[in-house]
């Protein structure tokens, strides 16, 4: 995709608002023929607004099924690209450029989720119709004030402070002018965002929408990121306590179908017929597929490390090609069904921040518990770290096998300040995305980052 944000919006919202999906449950979002209605139309009643809403579930999950994961892995270095395409070669070295055709789909995608987040705000409140009750609207203005928070939370650890657009997008004038925010501004709307959503989210145990779970398992991580390490800690030891989520076991529990397990604080649903790809990027092509996100042997051999990686060596699988072996990785693995979700908030994660926010304060007793929390679900050995020093950094080890093919450890090593250490990535420019070229040719009051 390659047109200017502002050319997009005007572009999608003046021609129509497209209700992708019509319906949600705990199993599945169920894809119908898209509608297209005019903008002033398209949210008048309770199905409009159910659908409207669903639309933005399936604008997140446009890129987070391939674009915003490979930005989280590849950069990092447990995964290689096994291919020739420049796009993905200059994220695996990292070395992206303005121009480059995965970054410029990542942010065009985010900002339609954005947009349709911002429809759904503008335009619910103001729905009189018998069919959708007040705590329904709730409900629905809670998702989009989550999924907002989402957006603009990647957006911000991907690329730094950002445009905040907050209000629908339908002409190109509105899209045009909004200068960039700081991150710690950027970062402000999430929280407020957040804690709008959990006033309005019911409290319930669905998986595969947002609910009060899921807006304080992603404000404990964003308060990580901010390194406001009470917050953190008090914000996933809500969702921990909850008896709506636990660690299941097998490792590979979380990961297979019917999915939805009770680990899961939020992941984005795929079927055959609204399908997740990403196992083609992952198996060889014996097997399918086209091979091209491999595994180094350094990653291979931590997972299956017993006292490493434990039961999480089931992220790997191998098979016979020419009488060799090759190990690809197997998260994604629903080959025929292509069901596979997309994995936003777990449950081993909230301990991890618990354990990294309680280490940071002091708390190395109660970190080390929550550290082992996750230890032993893997079936490797407590961990003897005994510092703080030590407890980071066996925390920061941890992450990286638990999450390894997920969108975490070039994220991770960025907002540690240990990129520069782990990866030679020194020059901390670097360290956040380019904006796309296009945007700021067709916006001259959109700044790019510098070193770009």
């Amino acid at each position: 995709m390659k047109h200017s944000l502002y050319r997009l919006f005007f572009a999608f919202q003046t021609a129509a608002v497209s209700l992708s999906l019509s319906a949600c449950n705990d199993k599945l979002l169920e894809p119908t023929p898209a509608q297209q209605l005019p903008s002033d139309k398209a949210i008048t009643d309770a199905g409009s607004a159910r659908s409207a809403t669903i639309g933005v579930y399936d604008r997140v999950q446009a890129y987070y099924q391939l674009n915003w994961p490979v930005l989280g892995f590849l950069p990092g270095e447990d995964v290689r690209f096994n291919g020739t395409l420049n796009q993905f070669l200059q994220i695996d070295q990292n070395q992206l450029s303005a121009d480059n055709v995965l970054i410029t789909e990542a942010w065009t995608q985010m900002y339609q989720a954005v947009n349709g987040a911002n429809n759904v705000i503008a335009a619910v409140p103001g729905v009189n119709d018998p069919l959708l009750p007040a705590a329904e609207k709730d409900q629905l203005l809670g998702e989009a004030y989550f999924l907002r928070a989402l957006v603009y939370f990647d957006l911000g650890r991907g690329w730094g402070g950002v445009p905040l657009v907050l209000t629908p997008t339908r002409t190109k004038e509105n899209g045009q002018g909004i200068r960039r925010s700081s991150i710690a501004e950027t970062y402000a709307q999430v929280l407020t965002d957040l804690t709008q959503a959990e006033a309005l989210l019911p409290d319930a145990a669905t998986r595969n929408r947002a609910v009060k779970a899921s807006a304080r398992a992603l404000r404990a991580r964003l308060h990580l990121y901010q390194k406001q390490w009470t917050d953190a800690e008090t914000y996933a030891t809500q969702v921990i306590s909850s008896n709506n989520y636990r660690l299941v076991t097998p490792y590979r529990s979380f990961s297979t179908a019917p999915f939805l397990s009770q680990e899961s604080a939020f992941e984005l649903t795929f079927s055959n017929s609204d399908a997740n790809t990403m196992w083609n990027n992952w198996f060889p092509s014996a097997l399918g597929g086209q091979f091209n996100f491999q595994p180094v042997p350094a990653a291979i051999a931590l997972l299956n490390d017993p006292n490493v990686g434990g039961s999480r060596s089931a992220l790997l699988a191998t098979t016979t090609i020419a009488g060799a072996n090759v190990t690809y990785g197997n998260l994604y693995s629903r080959s025929a069904q292509r069901d596979d979700p997309s994995y936003v908030l777990r449950l081993a994660e909230q301990y991890l921040i618990r354990a990294e926010a309680r280490a940071r304060q002091g708390k190395l007793t109660q970190a080390l518990a929550d550290l082992n929390a996750v230890r032993a679900r893997a079936g490797v050995p407590a961990s003897t770290a005994a510092t703080a020093e030590q407890l980071l950094l066996a925390i920061e080890n941890e992450r990286r096998v638990e999450f390894a093919f997920e969108s975490d450890r070039w994220f991770d090593l960025v907002r540690t300040g240990r990129a520069g250490t782990v990866l030679g990535v020194t020059d901390q420019r670097r360290w956040v995305f380019p904006i796309p070229f296009n945007d700021l040719v067709a916006d001259p009051d959109l700044e790019q980052n510098p070193g770009y």
